[in-house]
């Protein structure tokens, strides 16, 4: 199993390029996740991972994200490899994105944000598929 969940604040906005041969759409941001667990008398530490989301997740991401929100990611680790033109060999380790949520309190999040659920692309429920109908007179029990 390949699954990666992580909370963090973004490094930076993200940056969106297309492929050259299906011409679709890649997001690229990286997030600052702080570590557990820190040693008495030291700062917190954090790693800096590297995060990727295509298509209509991408968008997404590059829609809302910005830098020094505080957003949450599942995805899967992903290892690639190139030669450049040198002929030397480069490895990068990424998460690549397949569920991205806001992680922000309502106050801290960016304000048009704010008119999604926390879901990639789920809008507020307005209850027009509701099979049930509350009236102003009916007891609630909460």
């Amino acid at each position: 199993m390949n699954k990666v969940i992580l909370m963090g604040r973004l490094t930076r906005d993200p940056e969106v390029r297309y492929t050259q041969t299906s011409n679709t759409l890649v997001a690229s941001f990286s997030l600052a996740v702080n570590r557990r667990f820190v040693k008495q008398g030291e700062e917190r530490q954090a790693d800096f991972i590297n995060i990727v989301a295509w298509g209509k997740l991408g968008e997404f991401c590059s829609k809302y994200y910005k830098k020094g929100q505080q957003v949450g990611i599942i995805g899967r680790l992903q290892t690639r490899t190139w030669d450049d033109d040198q002929g030397q060999k480069h490895y990068v380790t990424e998460v690549v994105a397949e569920e991205a949520y806001f992680a922000d309190s309502k106050r801290e999040g960016d304000a048009g944000a704010s008119t999604f659920d926390a879901t990639f692309g789920a809008m507020p429920n307005t209850g027009s598929n509701s099979d049930f109908e509350i009236s102003s007179g009916d007891d609630l029990p909460f």
